[in-house]
């Protein structure tokens, strides 16, 4: 007996990440008129790890939770991706922001596979010394997923430059040896690069500045929203009102702030660090995140979590562009929605791709010890955002094709195109 055809191209009621990742990739590869032989390998990841993490708790009893690591694809080089700890963190949002990562680094030009991995685990109801050997055994269990040549996992949501350090001390007293390359955005006393920690930020920023250029809008008073105001919203806030834009409002979980005359992000950042949170901030009024994703702005950043952007809410966003520094935060149907009211949609693997482009820098710099200026990564990194966003824009123009059609063409031509080189073993 035949199973019916998976029914492709559209999405399922729940909107997840994996389902819009395939539906993604469905599209754009009946659009170009890929092999089907090649789409059937990239719509499943190459392998998944699932793992348990036991660790001892601050009062010694045993906590236990699941982490997961998932390898997309791997043809044009090692897996490369974040490790995010989250409550929500499960196996096919780990799958489908796997999958954007191969598309990712096929864009930027670099060669790294997708990957990414997590803990299911809210980071707040911990310790930090929990949360260090959490992290330690999480490490133990997937050490025969990674490694410099196999899978150099980097921070992620909630996780930072000492978690990675944890990451790569355990690995390196496996191996007898330090391994600096095992993992990149670490502290750049042990092999970490200058200009790492904003680079996803700054990514943005250049994004939105090709963006303005393309479109013939000026970088001076451009409005912006954003939405997520942590280690790659906070930092691009601060940026763009360095540039010139008025940051009008910023979110966190526990709400947002709106001034129509602009915000002071390092006002804002003192606040935080003193609160833990931006809401509550004085001198501005306190809105919500569904009305930050509303306001009639010029730039909307949604640099929070995936799927803050539905069918629900699409037909209520007013901003002209919208620039993805979250990974997934619209879904397949609403950003159709948004394409055929014009609002221009720079998609997540173009806009945010800046971290994994100096984490590429960070590993090369390990490999060759030989350390690079902020300078130099600063440059070379606005060199390869401003190229891939011109090649997405062209191959847009030419075909006609939204941005992110034109960016999921670019990044899967490139995988498909190695995979033909290399060929099916055996």
């Amino acid at each position: 007996m035949t199973s019916e055809p998976e029914a492709r191209g559209t999405v399922d009621t729940a909107d997840s990440a994996w389902d819009n990742a395939r539906a993604q990739l469905d599209e754009v590869a009946d659009l170009m008129g890929l092999a089907p032989g090649v789409h059937e390998i990239l719509r499943s990841p190459k392998r998944a790890l699932v793992v348990s993490v036991p660790f001892r708790m601050d009062d010694g009893t045993t906590r236990v939770y699941e982490g997961y690591r998932v390898h997309h694809n791997v043809t044009r080089g090692p897996a490369k991706g974040g490790v995010r700890y989250h409550p929500a963190v499960n196996l096919n949002e780990v799958k489908a922001l796997a999958m954007w990562m191969t598309w990712k680094c096929a864009i930027a030009g670099i060669p790294f596979g997708g990957a990414k991995g997590g803990i299911s685990v809210d980071v707040r109801s911990h310790s930090r010394s929990e949360i260090e050997r959490m992290t330690r055994r999480y490490a133990s269990e997937i050490l025969p997923f990674i490694g410099p040549e196999r899978d150099i996992p980097a921070p992620d949501m909630n996780t930072d430059e000492e978690i990675m350090s944890w990451i790569m001390d355990t690995y390196s007293m496996n191996t007898g040896f330090s391994v600096p390359g095992v993992v990149t955005g670490k502290p750049v006393a042990i092999g970490g690069s200058r200009g790492r920690a904003g680079a996803t930020s700054r990514g943005v920023m250049y994004t939105i500045f090709s963006t303005l250029r393309a479109l013939n809008l000026s970088i001076d008073e451009v409005s912006v929203a954003i939405q997520g105001y942590g280690k790659v919203g906070g930092y691009a806030a601060q940026l763009l009102h360095d540039a010139g834009c008025r940051v009008l409002a910023v979110s966190d979980v526990d709400g947002g702030l709106y001034r129509e005359k602009g915000l002071d992000p390092e006002a804002i950042n003192r606040y935080k660090q003193d609160s833990g949170t931006v809401s509550g901030f004085p001198g501005a009024e306190p809105i919500t995140n569904d009305e930050l994703l509303e306001l009639d702005v010029d730039v909307l950043v949604p640099a929070a979590v995936e799927g803050v952007i539905t069918v629900k809410n699409a037909d209520n966003v007013r901003a002209k562009i919208l620039c993805e520094g979250a990974n997934g935060p619209v879904t397949f149907e609403a950003d159709k929605i948004l394409n055929e009211r014009g609002i221009h949609v720079v998609p997540d693997i173009l806009a945010n791709s800046g971290g994994v482009t100096v984490s590429y820098f960070e590993w090369v710099q390990d490999i060759q010890a030989y350390f690079w200026s902020d300078e130099e990564v600063n440059d070379r990194l606005r060199l390869i955002m401003e190229k891939s966003y011109e090649e997405v824009h062209e191959l847009a123009a030419e075909k006609g094709l939204s941005m992110r059609q034109a960016a999921t063409w670019i990044g899967v031509s490139r995988v498909a195109e190695a995979h033909q080189m290399r060929g099916l073993f055996p």
